[in-house]
């Protein structure tokens, strides 16, 4: 089996779309951060060739671009604006929004202010108010805010269609699950400091098709340890479609047109944020916390099927930024600069380096390479392959908590102040000739 067929069993349910012009969710259109590009830039920087079009973003928010056809759509939020001591709400209200940005020319095409705020909730200084990234289709973009709030819009108009301001959940360091979509379904995950649920929407309407508490011991009463941040991914396995949602001591898997939990597995941890990945009959999910906080699990049976832990790992595993997996090898790059190639089938790590920076933002695989983003700008490009060779170490003014996208064969890219778009002169070229 090739290396990214072996997880698009994911397709079945996320998107059938076999090429990258739209890049629709968090990690992309198979949910697992792999593009099928061939050409995207290896070598770039500041002044670059490269850098078809660079543009500031004003604001204070995580989240990763989403792209169809000729838009990128991302949220964004002012700075963190925490109630003071005796404080009931802001003089001005905290105003999010969802902008709209033209992917050849980078005009902002819509910028439309969603919901305005003057009672937030504590936000941690390492988060903000606009860290769920969106998801696109055809006409619509869904973008969600956490308890803030969550709209759909018509993407020609930039007009909201519906939206739900009535999801409670004290996210305290603020939110960070994204959207993901099935069908006719659209799932929230809000797991927080005082509640812990999953919630699918009718993305037409807006109307709560099903509800499902957490509704587990976690073995605490700390609201602050039940927290977590992750985006579940949908498969079909054992015969069975299964929407895989890791939160705060354990993952369920749903039924996810019912909400109905088919099985579960205890793995402990709290404040999961990497979106779990499926291949060679395994998922593999981050817990962020745990003692053990990457776990291979067969997706097999009903209940409680913690036994079915094929193998668990404690090295150098990332809290925030999400994996890789190519084949039977597992890349990654953790929150303090270790990247590292585990085997997928073992757990057993084949080889791991410290390069320079820290990272919160997930890595891309693109035609035998992984692209990571430093919270400072740096880039290193290395082989996916099991002896570590970097092949650039590139440099941007900026670092990056937004995960990178593609469209085509350019790198979308989200830093912490500006927005671009980075490709390859002579891909531009042969683009502009064959129009």
């Amino acid at each position: 089996m090739r290396p990214i067929i072996s997880t698009l069993l994911l397709l079945g349910i996320c998107s059938f779309a076999a090429a990258d012009e739209n890049w629709n969710q968090f990690r992309g259109p198979r949910g697992d951060g792999t593009s099928q590009a061939t050409q995207l830039p290896v070598t770039f920087g500041e002044g670059s060739p490269e850098i078809v079009w660079k543009v500031p973003i004003a604001g204070r928010a995580w989240s990763s671009p989403v792209i169809w056809g000729k838009q990128i759509w991302i949220t964004n939020s002012p700075e963190i604006q925490n109630l003071a001591e005796g404080q009931t709400k802001l003089d001005v209200p905290l105003k999010l929004s969802a902008v709209c940005v033209d992917l050849e020319t980078g005009k902002t095409l819509h910028d439309v202010v969603l919901f305005e705020v003057d009672t937030p909730q504590f936000t941690h200084a390492t988060n903000g108010y606009g860290s769920p990234t969106p998801y696109i289709e055809e006409g619509r973009v869904y973008v969600h805010f956490g308890a803030y709030g969550t709209a759909c819009l018509d993407t020609q108009t930039g007009k909201k269609i519906w939206e739900r301001r009535d999801l409670p959940c004290n996210h305290f360091r603020g939110p960070g699950s994204s959207v993901a979509v099935y069908g006719d379904l659209l799932y929230l995950t809000m797991d927080g400091y005082d509640v812990q649920y999953l919630v699918a929407l009718n993305k037409k309407t807006g109307e709560t098709v099903w509800r499902k508490d957490r509704n587990i011991d976690f073995g605490t009463t700390d609201g602050d340890a039940k927290k977590a941040y992750s985006t579940p991914i949908l498969i079909k396995a054992d015969g069975r479609e299964m929407l895989i949602s890791p939160f705060a001591a354990a993952t369920i898997a749903y039924n996810p047109k019912t909400g109905e939990p088919l099985w579960m597995v205890r793995h402990g941890g709290m404040n999961a944020a990497g979106r779990p990945l499926f291949g060679n009959g395994l998922v593999y999910i981050s817990s962020a916390d745990g003692p053990n906080p990457l776990v291979a699990v067969r997706p097999t049976g009903l209940g409680d099927i913690s036994e079915n832990i094929v193998w668990k790992s404690n090295k150098a595993i990332p809290k925030r930024p999400s994996q890789i997996l190519v084949g039977n090898l597992i890349f990654m790059m953790n929150d303090g600069g270790v990247a590292s190639c585990m085997d997928a089938l073992t757990g057993e790590v084949v080889w791991s380096k410290r390069l320079p920076g820290e990272y919160w933002s997930s890595p891309l695989f693109a035609n035998g390479l992984i692209y990571c983003f430093s919270q400072k700008g740096e880039i290193p490009v290395f082989k996916a392959a099991r002896e570590l060779e970097i092949v650039a170490e590139n440099k941007l003014d900026d670092g990056f908590n937004a995960s990178p996208t593609v469209a085509g064969d350019a790198l979308i890219l989200r830093s912490k102040t500006h927005l671009y778009r980075i490709e390859s002169p002579a891909v531009r070229a042969k683009t502009a000739a064959g129009k």
